[in-house]
């Protein structure tokens, strides 16, 4: 246990944790100026549109925390979650299971977009299985897919488990809908 019961990587990585806080620090800043981040005896020396910010170690590290904790956002379903990860990969979950058996991770949501283009108009969780998929992490899929706001199809049956995509073949616009309910919260 590290810091405030905090559990910590025992090896830090400074230059990674540099370079992380500096691209985020590039994407918020309003400004023209490129930011900098300099790494001082005290901590973090941080300058953006002109302006210095002295931050401590442990005040940094509660940012970068903050930071990664703002970059996650897990969306609830009947029955399913979508969770977009800090890294960017987005994560389909049998709602209350915790076991990764329940889950299918997209290296980015644009993947899972993908692959709901490549369905057919109305799909099951056959479907859904010839893109790699197996066991009942197809019907979760086929479940998300049509709970999504982002997805634009709707549950036709239970028995087999169907889904069709609206008349125009579905548009998918999974991202700008998470986006929109940041910016609503």
């Amino acid at each position: 246990m590290g810091h405030n019961g905090v559990v910590r990587c025992p090896r830090r990585h400074p230059r990674i944790e540099e370079v992380a806080l500096k691209r985020l620090v590039e994407k918020f800043s309003d400004g023209t100026d490129t930011p900098t981040v300099v790494r001082t005896d005290d901590g973090l020396r941080l300058a953006v549109d002109g302006d210095d910010y002295v931050l401590t170690h442990d005040t940094a590290a509660e940012l970068r925390d903050q930071l990664a904790d703002a970059l996650t956002r897990t969306h609830e379903f009947v029955h399913t979650t979508g969770t977009h990860r800090a890294d960017g990969s987005y994560v389909v979950a049998r709602r209350g299971a915790d076991s990764t058996g329940h889950s299918k991770v997209f290296e980015r949501v644009d993947a899972l977009e993908r692959l709901y283009d490549r369905l057919p108009d109305s799909f099951t969780a056959e479907d859904v299985g010839r893109t790699g998929l197996t066991g009942g992490r197809r019907h979760m899929l086929v479940w998300h897919l049509a709970e999504h706001p982002g997805f634009d199809c709707e549950l036709v049956s239970r028995q087999p488990l169907t889904v069709e995509k609206a008349g125009d073949g579905g548009d998918t616009d999974v991202a700008e809908t998470h986006v929109t309910a940041l910016s609503a919260d």
